[in-house]
């Protein structure tokens, strides 16, 4: 049963990270730039942010299966012309959009499923392990696998591999039941999914456009804050007028989850941000090919798999607020690691140590996070709360990619000092995920029922 929907995590994290080493090739193959290329990566996790929710909508309207398999099917045709494309603007069309949307629609059915199928904490904490594990697995491991398939045949062939995948997991899924039935009288809040998709593409382009311009850096951020704020009033007008908003006000009302929330975007900034960073940095300033570069990753994957395997025997021994403090701690420490890498000229393994120590912390928080924020509310808020949770994750990916990306391709000629501040702003972030899970309570009860049966909304233990 967990099959599936690990694979399918597993593809998704995959996609948003191998196309880090094969940034010189696509340049060179398409008469395009690390900007282009930036780009494309960019887009592909900012459309995940921004349809996550409606996705996760969508799945009580239409069914939880029937958006996994539509979605499924969505991302393989974006695979199949993305491998095809003659240009950058076919491969954003394929890679950046179709992925996107065909990511949007099938991740969120993955966690309410897994949700539903596992109802005490240490189950639901080996189920979120073997899906988190193996999405932070395909974020770690898509720069060896990519790198392989790139130097081996072509970057063409990596986006067939994803296609091949997507097949295996629509054969696996034939025999998979969801526990709940389509819910038809839900309906979909259009405006505000526009509110909230033009806030969040007007201010990561408003960072993105730092490198052009402050002023319209600053312009941008501006207009994306104002639509996102005409969003809060959208949702919150519906909700007095007691129509059904595309999120509901009351997610926000829970202190844990809302932490939950901060630390699940701090991680994956994290951990994309430094993917794409080292990446580039190695391939651009050092001169490194697809295979080299991905081969370093090999310690982030190491280091996933390590923390990720002993998810449920951590979630008996420690608290998960013990977790995804040391969580934290551990990939910050990795951080200054690669951050000290500028004082000289590092062999290839040097990257090992500080590589290794960010896919450790990242794994063994992953799952914690997860769990805090997806127990943290009942059944019938499961389709709300995953959509939100997804889009907050990937939305720090695309943070990542964009704030400390553009940091080190503005000036990425000066080789070590733009890497040194792209690392810092990584490790601040670290920081700030690391502050928000010494906030969270030492122990967390899941809700089973209802917040209608329990007289309020989720309590907080």
């Amino acid at each position: 049963m967990l099959i599936p929907l690990a694979l399918a995590q597993f593809i998704c994290s995959f996609a948003g990270s191998n196309m880090n080493v094969m940034i010189n090739d696509i340049s060179k193959d398409l008469d395009t730039t690390v900007e282009g290329v930036q780009l494309a990566i960019t887009v592909f996790l900012l459309v995940m942010a921004a349809l996550m929710i409606p996705g996760g909508k969508l799945s009580n309207r239409w069914g939880r299966k029937r958006c996994f398999t539509l979605g499924l099917s969505i991302y393989a045709v974006g695979a199949v012309i993305s491998a095809l494309s003659p240009s950058l603007g076919v491969l954003i069309l394929g890679n950046s959009i179709l992925e996107g949307v065909g990511t949007a629609m099938l991740i969120p059915p993955v966690y309410i499923l897994t949700t539903l199928f596992f109802h005490d904490v240490t189950s639901r904490a080996r189920a979120f392990g073997a899906i988190s594990g193996m999405g932070g697995v395909g974020a770690a491991a898509g720069p060896l696998i990519g790198g392989l398939i790139t130097t081996a045949i072509s970057w063409r062939a990596s986006f067939i591999f994803q296609a091949l995948v997507i097949v295996t997991i629509l054969l696996l899924t034939r025999r998979l039941q969801d526990p709940l039935p389509p819910d038809p009288n839900s309906r979909p809040d259009t405006s505000g999914a526009a509110l909230s998709a033009i806030g969040l593409v007007l201010v990561v382009m408003g960072i993105q456009a730092a490198e052009v311009s402050g002023w319209l850096t600053l312009a941008l951020v501006t207009l994306g804050a104002a639509f996102l704020g005409w969003f809060v009033v959208h949702i919150r007008s519906k909700e007095r007028k007691g129509e059904e908003p595309l999120l509901s006000t009351q997610l926000f009302r829970n202190r844990t989850s809302n932490l939950g929330l901060v630390t699940q975007n701090a991680q994956w900034l994290l951990m994309l941000g430094t993917a794409f960073v080292v990446s580039a940095y190695l391939q651009v300033v050092r001169g490194y090919n697809a295979i080299q570069t991905g081969v370093i990753f090999t310690a982030a994957t190491a280091g996933i798999l390590l923390s990720s395997f002993g998810a449920e025997r951590f979630a008996k021994r420690r608290k998960q607020r013990t977790l995804i403090v040391a969580g934290f701690i551990t990939a910050t420490a990795g951080i200054a690691v690669l951050l000290a890498l500028v004082a000289g000229p590092p062999g290839v393994w040097a990257f090992a140590p500080g590589l290794f120590l960010i896919g450790f912390g990242s794994g063994l928080m992953m799952t914690p996070s997860v769990n805090v924020v997806q127990s943290s509310f009942p059944e019938d808020q499961q389709g709300e709360i995953s959509g939100l949770s997804r889009a907050v994750s990937n939305l720090g990916s695309t943070f990542g990619t964009a704030i400390a990306g553009t940091v080190l391709v503005a000036d990425i000629a000066d080789g070590n000092h733009s890497y040194a501040l792209a690392m810092v702003v990584l490790g601040v972030a670290g920081l700030i995920g690391l502050v928000a899970a010494a906030f969270l309570p030492s122990e967390h009860s899941p809700v089973t029922a209802p917040a209608e049966e329990q007289g309020s909304a989720p309590a907080l233990v």
